[in-house]
């Protein structure tokens, strides 16, 4: 083996221990804290929109007795890329991202502090109706199914795409339709609506007489990319803003493809939580007053933004 080989081997191999870092999977529908080296994602921006934000009475009033007694509210919180949520100096350390900023806004607005706690994706939702948590963040797509259970004021538009390898023939345009998927295999997160998606029309491959796709499921951020790298995936489904941020990211070597269905975002509540309407008056008043626009800004989401905060409204079709 000569010496240029070695190199061009050496430069391969750092360039996957760059990946979990960069890695996404689904949280917005789902996703699991990164553990990748924090060298390889861009560092947070550094300036603070949430700094000015402050009380406001006639939203906190909205607030239970004992919610506003406690001065608390636990978030069980899914920690996954950016710009959703991610832990840019690392895990132990604050984390960072639009989930966070937002989170941390309402509860100002609402007087009560964010008490954060770390938790995988699809754990969340079933620990509400378990009191474990008050609120749930993590990108939740407000889905039929979801409502069911679920309660949801939403922050956000965001919802599902697709991504693949930077330079790759497989797949060159916009996916529009599943079966443009048909014979490849997909890579996606536990527990989310892009696994949601795939698993109800895996049948569409066959009625169009083409061979089906495969879906692999994984819980892990730094595996669904380090698999596409290695090509033992041919694609990606997840967020349509967290693979927009990937694709920007040199070291990802990803290509995005454009979105393929648009989701209200929204924070997650147990079904018939006496909190919706002091969220979604907090959400507005941050609306209105600015606040909101000038996070969106500061993580590149501008484009997701909504007009007004809404209670479970029906999913996108």
């Amino acid at each position: 083996m000569n010496i240029r080989t070695i190199s061009s081997r050496l430069r391969g191999a750092a360039a996957l221990v760059l990946l979990p870092a960069l890695a996404l999977t689904a949280c917005g529908s789902g996703g699991t804290a990164g553990t990748g080296p924090v060298g390889a994602q861009s560092p947070a921006p550094t300036d603070d929109p949430v700094a000015a934000v402050r009380e406001v009475d006639s939203v906190a009033a909205l607030l239970p007795a004992d919610v506003r007694k406690a001065g608390t509210l636990r978030i069980g919180s899914s920690i996954g890329f950016p710009p959703g949520a991610y832990y840019p100096d690392g895990p132990g350390k604050p984390p960072a991202g639009q989930d966070i900023d937002i989170t941390d806004a309402v509860a100002k607005v609402l007087g009560v502090k964010a008490v954060r706690q770390d938790a995988s994706f699809e754990t969340i939702l079933p620990a509400l109706g378990s009191g474990k948590y008050d609120v749930g963040t993590g990108n939740f797509g407000v889905t039929t199914q979801r409502l069911k259970t679920v309660d949801f004021v939403t922050y956000i538009n965001d919802g599902q795409g697709f991504a693949v390898k930077k330079g790759t023939t497989t797949l060159k345009k916009k996916v529009t339709d599943l079966t443009q998927l048909c014979g490849l295999t997909i890579g996606t997160g536990a527990g989310t609506t892009f696994e949601t998606t795939l698993t109800a029309q895996k049948d569409v491959c066959a009625k169009a007489g083409k061979k089906p796709y495969e879906v692999k499921v994984y819980s892990e951020n730094g595996a669904t990319l380090t698999a596409l790298q290695q090509g033992r995936i041919d694609v990606i489904m997840s967020t349509i803003n967290g693979l927009r941020y990937q694709a920007s990211q040199p070291a990802a070597q990803t290509a995005f493809l454009g979105e393929y269905h648009r989701l209200d975002v929204g924070f997650a509540f147990k079904k018939g939580s006496p909190l919706t309407k002091a969220f979604q008056a907090a959400v507005n008043e941050l609306i209105e007053d600015g606040t909101y626009a000038r996070i969106l800004k500061k993580w590149g989401t501008t484009a997701s933004a909504i007009d007004t905060s809404q209670i479970n409204p029906p999913e996108h079709t």
